[in-house]
């Protein structure tokens, strides 16, 4: 018999991260993830900079950034009991469409200049509804694909084309802003969601869950109380993920005070920023990705989550926009990681035909977010944008080290 060959885990993760692109169906939705994220990558920029140019308040930009999420919390669970009762390739497609609408709505209202601040927030807010239905669609549609052996690994290249579409689409945004104006942008982000949606056309799976009998939409929206019910853990696992959603994901909302009164630079600096937050996102992914079915995520959720509150700590302590994109790098790659982690928990906890409810209940965590987003707003305005991440990041650091060391069970959690 020959001997084994050792492979170092950098070879490993180098070799195992692209196994779910194995499966046509998989490949195509990942290509609709890339070109529906390059539309939210240009979005995320131009909404941040348009309100903090009109109104010069940090508080506005926090309220327009909790304006894309508050439908999270207010549908979240609407859309997991559909995508546990439809078709969940059209239900995608809607969804799309439906966010090509607003978005060109937006471009026109801007490009005749009779856009306000409170039109943006409301198309932002149209463009968040389109947003919790794909998003809880896109999760459960993954496992649909490629099941649960390769569920990590399908969540984390979904969420890495989420990062690298948002990369191109934050760097294309600033330039296009700083040359053109953000209604072209707007047009330009339009035009991504029908080619996602057009990416959707050729994919065989309809993706509906297979349940044993058809249940309507109120019955499934009931059954997220016998959900809770039998998985305890499933509480928890909100608990944490609305956490940390509030106190780590809003720190892309000080982005636009950061690059025009800490580091003084423009709309392309923002981009650039606004990249840098994605490629970070972009490596975490791709490590967990590489990871295939590895044991102890649970351990590993909560070792990324605390990483992920020292780094927000450490924007504290940026001078220049170079500290300033390291340290972005680091906290998105937790940040992206953790996220990820949560929703293949979620799914692993729960049977098939309850998937659909599973991502629900994130899409509803992630749906506290306007909470974080407002509030950070508002302690920016007294502490300044370093010191406000300062206190969020020792307080999702110290919460994290609490429940590690308080619930065992969580962390055993494979």
């Amino acid at each position: 018999m020959g001997e084994r060959v050792y492979h170092p885990p950098i070879v490993t993760v180098i070799g195992n991260w692209a196994a779910s692109l194995r499966f046509k169906d998989f490949r195509l939705l990942w290509l609709s993830t890339l070109f529906y994220s390059l539309a939210t990558g240009m979005e995320q920029v131009s909404v941040g900079w348009l309100i903090f140019e009109l109104t010069g308040s940090e508080f506005m930009v926090g309220v327009g950034a909790a304006a894309r999420m508050v439908p999270f919390f207010v549908l979240g669970m609407l859309s997991g009991a559909i995508a546990d009762r439809w078709d969940r390739r059209t239900l995608l497609r809607i969804g799309t469409l439906g966010a090509s609408a607003a978005a060109l709505v937006m471009a026109l209202l801007l490009l005749w200049g009779v856009a306000t601040v409170w039109t943006i927030i409301a198309l932002v807010l149209a463009l968040g509804s389109a947003m919790a239905f794909t998003i809880t669609v896109r999760q459960t549609f993954t496992y649909d694909i490629v099941g649960s052996g390769h569920a990590l690994n399908g969540l984390a290249l979904g969420a890495m084309a989420m990062q690298g579409g948002g990369i191109v689409g934050s760097l294309v945004s600033g330039a296009v802003i700083e040359f053109v104006g953000p209604g072209w942008q707007f047009l330009a982000s339009a035009g991504a969601y029908l080619l996602s949606a057009a990416a959707t056309l050729a994919i065989a799976n309809p993706g509906r869950s297979l349940r044993t009998s058809a249940e309507s939409v109120l019955q499934n929206l009931v059954g997220y109380a016998r959900l809770m019910r039998e998985h305890r853990l499933m509480i928890v696992l909100m608990a944490l993920t609305a956490t940390t959603e509030v106190l780590g994901f809003t720190h892309m909302t000080l982005l636009p005070v950061f690059a025009k009164e800490v580091l003084h630079v423009g709309p392309t600096g923002l981009g650039v920023m606004t990249a840098g937050r994605q490629a970070g996102g972009l490596l975490g992914l791709w490590l967990l990705a590489g990871l295939g079915a590895t044991r102890r995520k649970g351990l590993l959720t909560f070792a990324t989550a605390i990483g992920f509150g020292v780094g927000l700590m450490a924007f504290s302590l940026t001078t220049n926009i170079y500290t300033f994109l390291v340290v972005l790098l680091f906290v998105n790659a937790c940040a992206m990681a953790v996220d990820t982690l949560y929703k293949a928990l979620m799914q692993e906890l729960v049977p098939d035909e309850e998937r659909g409810r599973a991502m629900g209940t994130w899409v509803l965590s992630i749906g506290f977010a306007p909470v974080g987003h407002v509030g950070v707003g508002a302690m920016a305005g007294v502490v300044g944008a370093p010191g406000a991440l300062l206190i969020n990041g020792a307080v999702l650091a110290g919460i994290n080290v609490a429940t590690v060391l308080g619930l065992p069970r969580i962390r055993r959690m494979e």
